[in-house]
């Protein structure tokens, strides 16, 4: 009776399920999740700040340092699901030959032996034995010199200061 009184509830009568459904038990510090769950719901509110935080940054220029801090939202975790059925109106004969053309065996782009599991995968997108993977064995149309320039220039970006301040 002194808990109606006082506005306090009393403790619960039995564990807490975890409210993601994962079959650990929750706890009211990590908003009735179990660690793992409540781990893995900070870490993408943190994502998403970000994310937002070097959109925003991107739209303004402006070329400071993003910190991020500790997250006080709540997000809820229902999950929304879609199922799409297929149709046999929508898809087209085309489609259906691309879909069987894939799913038979990998074979090398050169010399055309099955590789199964053991197949390397090319940048120019072809699928290689052992003996062809590399990219001089293969006649490779994919352009490193290009890629390695634009991922140099993007993991350095030019910074020059001013020669002079401005008043």
């Amino acid at each position: 009776m002194e808990h109606d009184e006082t506005g306090c509830q009393p403790p619960p009568e039995g564990p807490v399920l975890c409210i993601n459904n994962c079959g650990f038990f929750g706890s009211a510090a990590n908003m009735n999740m179990c660690s793992k769950c409540y781990k893995d719901t900070v870490l993408k509110q943190e994502q998403a700040k970000l994310a937002v935080s070097s959109i925003e940054n991107l739209v303004n220029g402006s070329k400071g340092m993003v910190v991020v801090g500790p997250v006080d939202v709540q997000t809820n975790a229902v999950e929304a699901k879609s199922i799409a059925l297929p149709s046999s109106q929508t898809s087209s004969s085309s489609d259906v030959a691309e879909v069987k053309a894939k799913v038979g065996p990998n074979r090398c782009g050169a010399c055309k032996k099955k590789v199964g599991i053991t197949g390397f995968k090319c940048r120019c997108g072809n699928l290689y034995c052992g003996a062809h993977h590399y990219s001089d064995k293969h006649d490779c149309q994919f352009d490193y010199r290009s890629a390695a320039q634009d991922a140099i220039a993007k993991a350095n970006p030019v910074v020059k200061a001013e020669k002079l301040d401005k008043i």
